[in-house]
């Protein structure tokens, strides 16, 4: 069985490239989820001495083997989504994970898969928040999800958008239109992202199609900010 939190980008590619289909693999439902799983902050937070300066507007550094990105994540108009990804940040759970599928010029997705290539083991899904008006534009961090699979199916991957991607967008509330949540945009390093989306890249099978070579690690994720 499929971990809920991968990305099947084999199947669904030329379905992507044509109308801007994202999906990540695994279990979810169409009914909507009330909220993220994890409502407790964890124990041991690597954040947890000084916290973000903003909490609406926390800043997160990703250092990668490429270079080091900056993101300022929305917890105004994505309380969920991003609640959901700090928990995980504090976990150490992004810590030695790959930047597992490339688009050139389109997008890079993370948060799946570690440096073995082997899936994460990711807990339940997230409410989906991309009905908050946030656009799926350039240099925007959004969540991806399972589109065969429900609404809420967003468990730990995330992607930078390298191009506008109005077809991501919320469009309506049916399971195919509702969109990827938008959850911060990048404020530092988007050229280093945009050079990991030109990685020559090897398939090593299904959710693996496109994948960096040499891998490209992102060794750590933390709140700066």
């Amino acid at each position: 069985m499929q971990s809920p939190g991968l990305f099947p980008v084999a199947a669904i590619w030329c379905g992507f490239v044509a109308a801007g289909v994202l999906l990540v693999a695994g279990c979810g439902s169409n009914e909507r989820a009330t909220d993220v799983q994890q409502e407790a902050a964890p124990q041991a937070s690597r954040s947890e001495a000084k916290g973000p300066r903003d909490p609406d507007h926390p800043v997160v550094e990703i250092a990668t083997s490429t270079g080091t990105i900056r993101v300022k994540l929305d917890a105004v108009n994505a309380p969920s989504t991003v609640r959901n990804f700090l928990y995980y940040v504090n976990q150490g759970f992004y810590d030695d994970t790959l930047f597992h599928f490339v688009a050139p010029e389109k997008m890079i997705v993370g948060g799946g898969y570690s440096v073995e290539r082997e899936p994460k083991l990711v807990g339940t899904t997230v409410r989906n928040e991309a009905d908050n008006g946030l656009k799926n534009m350039r240099g925007t961090f959004a969540m991806a999800r399972d589109t065969s699979a429900g609404i809420d199916t967003a468990t730990t991957q995330f992607f930078i958008n390298l191009a506008d991607s109005p077809t991501f967008d919320h469009r309506g509330d049916e399971v195919d239109e509702f969109g990827y949540c938008v959850f911060g945009e990048v404020v530092g390093g988007l050229d280093v992202a945009e050079q990991i989306g030109r990685s020559a890249t090897g398939d090593h099978g299904g959710d693996l199609s496109q994948t960096p070579e040499p891998p490209v690690v992102v060794r750590s994720i933390s709140v700066v900010e």
